[in-house]
């Protein structure tokens, strides 16, 4: 098997596009189909119409884009019933061709962060989980970000690291200075300096990018920008496309002149774009399925018109 950063790359390359997925199901946002009209569900209901409204999401944008992220938190709520259908969700996944990176935000020290590790990253059957990806929390330290690397290079796997969140709260740890430098940028030097020690085996597949990756917000272009510059060999996850706020010029300075460099996620506006303005219209909740697809060719196509990504 390749490393995560080659099978990333050769994967966006194919699709043409760096667009990623978001499996957040909703139970409130649910088409009706799946719901039944129940408000309040058991976790076992939960999880079955959970399963099935993701197969679906996967048989619809598996041939468009290159990755999808779920999660956890959506499925954890559901308690034993809603983590195996995560699992079966992360399977099917990777059934249909596409890239897994697991949202679950983990971390610990020691020996607790190696079973983190163990426990979720690693494909084809390296991990219970079989998530290709993981994104990482930095804030215990060094200590606690090595053995997600260790596990993530001995499994060819990836981890995306807190940097710059998208969420407008995030700024009241990330930007305080110190002696000088925001934390995110103290946090971003780190990142790119483990992304480096990470990269030897990168240069034998001809990359740019290491398998370890920083998490960087849309709803921050102006640093989106600045960290493209100093984070030459990190990977970029971007959440807070679509319903956040951020939009195709906003996350533009986030790849490199190639068109690579960054994934970009959208959730709630492609999971459930038949509940937007732009395409409630057109499709209602009866051809929710096709609304979609109608939303993630947009997102495909405003990408690849505003942003690097048209090089691809």
């Amino acid at each position: 098997m390749s490393s995560f950063s080659f099978r990333l790359t050769n994967a966006i390359r194919s699709k043409k596009t760096p667009v990623l997925v978001g499996l957040d199901p909703r139970w409130n946002m649910l088409p009706k189909i799946f719901t039944e009209g129940k408000k309040n569900p058991s976790p076992s209901e939960a999880a079955v119409a959970f399963e099935s409204f993701c197969r679906n999401i996967i048989d619809i944008v598996s041939p468009l884009v290159p990755i999808v992220k779920p999660q956890s938190a959506f499925f954890e709520q559901y308690g034993p019933e809603g983590m195996i259908c995560l699992q079966k969700v992360i399977q099917y996944a990777s059934k249909n061709g596409l890239l897994v990176l697991l949202d679950a935000k983990r971390n610990d020290i020691g020996s607790t962060a190696s079973a983190y590790a163990a426990g979720l990253i690693g494909s084809q059957g390296q991990s219970p989980w079989g998530a290709d990806a993981l994104t990482v929390s930095p804030y215990l330290g060094d200590d606690s970000l090595i053995p997600f690397a260790e596990t993530a290079r001995a499994r060819e796997a990836g981890i995306f690291i807190l940097v710059k969140t998208s969420n407008p709260g995030g700024a009241l740890f990330q930007d305080l200075l110190i002696e000088g430098k925001p934390l995110y940028r103290r946090v971003a030097d780190f990142v790119e300096k483990l992304a480096a020690e990470n990269r030897e085996d990168m240069s034998e597949e001809g990359l740019d990018y290491s398998s370890i990756g920083g998490v960087v917000g849309a709803t921050w272009p102006d640093q989106l920008t600045e960290l493209r510059k100093v984070m030459k060999r990190t990977w970029f996850l971007v959440p807070g496309y679509g319903n956040q706020g951020g939009g195709a010029k906003d996350v533009a300075g986030a790849f490199d002149e190639a068109g690579l460099g960054a994934i970009i996620n959208n959730s709630r506006g492609i999971l459930f774009a038949h509940q937007s303005k732009k395409y409630a219209e057109t499709f209602g909740e009866s051809r929710w399925e096709d609304a979609v697809e109608a939303a993630t060719k947009d997102m495909i196509a405003a990408l690849a018109a505003e942003t690097p990504a048209g090089r691809l």
